[in-house]
């Protein structure tokens, strides 16, 4: 869910009908609680709660500050909203505040590992919202307002944080102040500009406004050089229309009376307001190298096009995703709360705030590391005009945000616990990375630059159409359904599915103009193996999968997605008539498994049924080269029900054949073998075997057998809770990606991304 300015994405780029299956597959909404402690016993059960619960209810009655300790309440944030001011949709209530509140708590959890609670309070009275807030204190350990209307959320969070003593935070205002902050302080720096000459002019007087004026003031900006404009025009001393204390604040001489005014000269322009504020007059009498921020949700004030257009010398950010440079609060809030909690904070002050802006500064000016330059199709990007913020799935957000806010609590004396190996502390923060969805964004991202054409061979199917429509309305590329057009049109239209929209293509086999060249491609390849002209024939018309892969194999597409009307294996024989195996390589599967935080790929799930010892050293070799491809530094674990010797059997000998294979192949990554899971996942268990090669916990699972690998990702999947994403077919020539039968369209959206991306390749 994007923040505020709140736009990822354009507003066309998800339909209604998919934002509503979104929220409703499943368990309807976003969050669920799970117990962190086993509860399988009689035992289990007497220890967390009757009569076991009562010893830390005593501790906690001595001395309040154990409540961090035994309970989870030390990394708990509620996100709370009265729904005055939802997005850009208004006052639509509480209620109707539910969905945001959820989505607030899920990135809370997805980028800082942060467990919230959404709380909607259906009052707009100030005095009743306070005092329902303020008595939650012994609950949280932190609050975080949201979409609360101006001028009620200023009032609310500066009386919420004189009467408790835990962190209040009005994301809404702070958080698109901190990340706007940090561009500016790198903008500055690449345009030699200095805090106290450069003059600024902010339109839009809301709450975001404003804490952008607070917070680059607190740093040290010339109050006189900063302009505040409203939709009445420039906020000047002696006005009276449109006023309240918080615009007065800000309020100079001048002689300036609308934006226009105002901007000629301007070095700096921040817009919060609406789409088309700014016009390309404006921008031409602004300064050399003018800085434009223009953070309007959904539409900028002026886009980067129309800036460029008539300035090669501006530095521009929005809050948009398909342009450089987002102010994204997701940037913020999730690793401010972070070292907050973890310091026991009191409070966010600015100290803290400038310290977070400080360090995504500081960020943006370091090389960026392989997650990031994945992004960009390989380019890496450099610090420069294009690239002043980092961006959201950057992994050293996660340590260098929190540990330079906790420094800044501790230094500014409201920490309640200072941490005194912030060193270890960052270490201890990267762990908590959630690599699985930052590997899926990385992709997302890097497709998006260079968008593909992926041919979903099964089109006649609604939930494929769904897929297929997701991947075009996310900017992926363009996506091919194959089929019967009447069928197709009677599934959709049974279906309320719109197929009449750019970025979806619709091709039936039978009448396209490529199937003859199809033909003579595949007769080619099959003539030696009993097959004639007429049988090729027949499958091109008659077998989407022969014709999809066809298509790939002679470049009409770039990937292929199938696999959700037939058995993995017959899909992948259809394919394997029209792709070669890439040279050099072997076919396999691997799946994605994320098991509360940690994420391990596990070989192989699909293809070879009981490999020897050459082939599990084929298959080793093969996942490790797509860890590395998803940027994971490849640790292998040659798993058997054995380790190290017992007991023995003549699967566990295959085992150790194949590290012994690996051994003088003298493969670049780390291996071992043969070894149980539990030793393989858990570094107490490793710990017994000091002369085990690899330096963590195993990141890469081989299976002794794709029986044994297929069944252990499935239980994971279903009594685990665990994410796992795949089989991904690795090791052909061309991208290709063959879904699970009864795969949802989000799982089909995944794997299209991954075969646009050639993950498998």
């Amino acid at each position: 869910m994007p923040d505020s300015p709140k736009g990822s994405q354009t507003a066309s780029s998800v339909t209604e009908q998919e934002a509503l299956e979104f929220h409703v597959r499943g368990r309807p909404g976003k969050i669920e609680i799970n117990a962190t402690k086993p509860m399988a016993t009689q035992r289990d059960l007497s220890l967390a709660y009757s009569p076991g619960v009562a010893v830390p209810v005593k501790a906690i009655a001595e001395d309040p500050s154990r409540a961090f300790d035994y309970t989870v309440r030390g990394n708990l944030v509620a996100v709370i909203s009265n729904g005055t001011a939802i997005l850009g949709l208004g006052n639509l209530g509480a209620l109707a505040s539910k969905p945001v509140m959820e989505g607030k708590a899920v990135l809370f959890k997805r980028f800082a590992d942060v467990d919230s609670i959404d709380l909607e309070v259906g009052t707009e009275d100030i005095d009743e919202f306070v005092n329902c807030v303020r008595f939650l204190g012994p609950t949280f350990g932190g609050i975080n307002l949201e979409d609360i209307k101006a001028p009620d959320c200023f009032i609310i969070e500066q009386r919420l944080r004189e009467v408790m003593d835990i962190p209040v935070f009005h994301d809404d205002q702070h958080g698109t102040a901190i990340i706007a902050t940090a561009g500016l302080i790198n903008a500055m720096h690449l345009t030699g500009r200095d805090l106290k000459t450069t003059k600024l002019v902010c339109n839009g007087a809301g709450a975001a406004a404003i804490a952008c004026i607070e917070l680059i003031k607190s740093m040290g900006f010339a109050p006189e050089n900063i302009t505040l404009c409203d939709t009445k025009g420039v906020i000047y001393q002696g006005r009276e229309e449109g006023m309240n204390q918080w615009k007065s604040a800000h309020a100079i001489k001048t002689d300036a009376r609308s934006l226009e005014d105002a901007v000629a000269g301007a070095d700096v322009f921040f817009g919060l307001s609406v789409k088309g504020a700014l016009t390309q007059d404006m921008v031409r009498s602004m300064a050399d190298r003018p800085v434009i921020f223009a953070m309007a949700n959904p539409d900028p004030e002026i886009t980067p096009e129309e800036v460029a257009a008539i300035r090669g010398d501006a530095i521009m950010a929005t809050g948009r995703s398909d342009y450089p440079n987002q102010v994204n609060n997701v940037l913020g809030f999730p690793y401010i709360f972070r070292g907050a909690l973890d310091v026991r904070a009191s409070t966010i002050n600015d100290s803290m705030k400038i310290a977070a802006a400080e360090a995504l500064a500081n960020l943006a000016r370091e090389d960026v590391p392989d997650d990031v330059a994945a992004a960009y199709q390989g380019n890496r990007p450099r610090f420069g005009p294009s690239y002043i913020i980092p961006v959201p799935f950057d992994p050293r957000l996660i340590s260098d945000v929190p540990a330079a806010v906790a420094q800044a609590a501790m230094d500014s004396g409201v920490a309640g616990r200072p941490i005194v190996d912030l060193e270890a502390y960052r270490r201890e923060l990267s762990a908590r990375r959630d690599p699985i969805a930052s590997t899926l964004q990385r992709i997302y991202q890097r497709v998006r630059r260079n968008m593909r054409r992926v041919v979903f061979a099964e089109g006649e199917e609604a939930h494929v159409m769904r897929a297929a429509i997701s991947y075009a309305n996310q900017r992926l590329g363009t996506a091919i359904l194959l089929g019967r057009s009447e069928q197709l049109e009677e599934t959709a239209k049974q279906a309320g599915i719109d197929l009449n929209r750019p970025g979806i293509e619709v091709i039936n086999a039978r009448l396209s103009r490529r199937r003859d060249a199809y033909t003579e491609y595949l007769y080619g390849r099959l003539q030696r193996n009993g097959y004639l002209y007429r049988d090729c024939q027949r499958l091109i018309n008659t077998d989407r999968n022969h014709f999809a892969s066809c298509m790939v194999a002679l470049g009409d597409a770039d990937a292929m997605v199938t696999g959700t009307t037939r058995n993995y294996s017959t899909a992948l024989e259809d394919v394997r008539r029209c792709i070669d195996v890439k040279p050099g390589h072997r076919v396999i599967g691997v799946s994605l498994a994320l098991c509360r935080g940690h994420t391990v790929i596990v070989a192989d799930t699909a293809v070879i049924d009981m490999p020897n010892s050459e082939e599990l050293a084929d298959i080793a070799e093969e996942a490790a080269g797509m860890a590395r491809r998803m940027g994971y530094e490849p640790r292998v674990a040659m798993l058997a029900y054995s380790t190290f010797g017992h007991p023995s059997g003549e699967r566990s000998e295959r085992v150790r054949e194949a590290v012994q294979i690996l051994d003088r192949r003298r493969v670049d990554f780390e291996y071992d073998g043969e070894m149980a899971a539990d030793v393989a996942l858990n570094p107490d268990r490793m710990a017994q075997y000091p002369f085990c090669r690899l330096s963590g916990p195993a990141n890469v699972l081989v299976m002794p057998a794709f029986h044994s690998a297929s069944i252990s990702t499935k239980m994971l999947q279903e009594l685990g809770g665990s994410t796992v994403i795949g089989p991904l077919l690795v090791g052909l020539d061309k991208s290709v990606q063959i879904a699970s039968m009864g795969a949802r369209d989000s799982d089909l959206v995944n794997l299209a991304a991954i075969a646009a991306y050639n993950v498998g390749g």
